[in-house]
């Protein structure tokens, strides 16, 4: 594995989150989509992010994460900024689609990258709803990859959807 990360440290607490540079590194945003699209087999996807610049290629990789997942063809609704009530509704109004809040915050010289995963009820997954499992195939190095180009998916541009809410 190329650039590793403690995943016990990272991965917990019903989240993915950790100091950026340090803990955490823009790689783990595609891990964690790639492993989270297959754990709960899915082929569609909300994503959100905050707009803090340092959020910009977490999400980015991990939108391109999810669309490689194996061969799911995940199609990703990519609400761009928003926040978590704005992603719950587009989730709803997309039809109960599972879906990921990533959001930056500073303290003083430090930035805390966090990415939250959402089930299709709209409920944060935790350690027994999947995040254990993603934590292990992260720490195992098992990744999933595309198995094909006619596997992988695509992001669609649906700002409208988190304007609306």
């Amino acid at each position: 594995m190329l650039n590793p990360i403690n995943t016990d440290v990272v991965i917990r607490d019903g989240r993915v989150a950790g100091t950026f540079p340090g803990e955490i590194h823009e790689g783990v945003a595609w891990w964690v989509a790639s492993c989270f699209v297959v754990t709960i087999k899915t082929r569609q996807l909300a994503v959100a992010h905050d707009g803090h610049p340092t959020t910009a290629e977490f999400h980015r990789r991990f939108c391109r994460g999810a669309i490689n997942a194996n061969h799911f063809a995940c199609q990703i609704s990519d609400l761009g900024a928003a926040d978590e009530a704005q992603l719950l509704r587009a989730m709803k109004d997309l039809g109960d689609t599972p879906g990921a809040l990533l959001t930056t915050t500073e303290d003083e010289d430090r930035q805390l990258v966090t990415i939250r995963l959402y089930d299709a009820q709209g409920q944060q997954v935790a350690d027994e709803t999947g995040l254990a499992a993603i934590r292990d195939m992260i720490a195992a190095d098992r990744v999933p990859i595309p198995v094909n180009d006619q596997a992988r998916g695509r992001i669609i541009d649906r700002r409208d959807l988190a304007g609306e809410a």
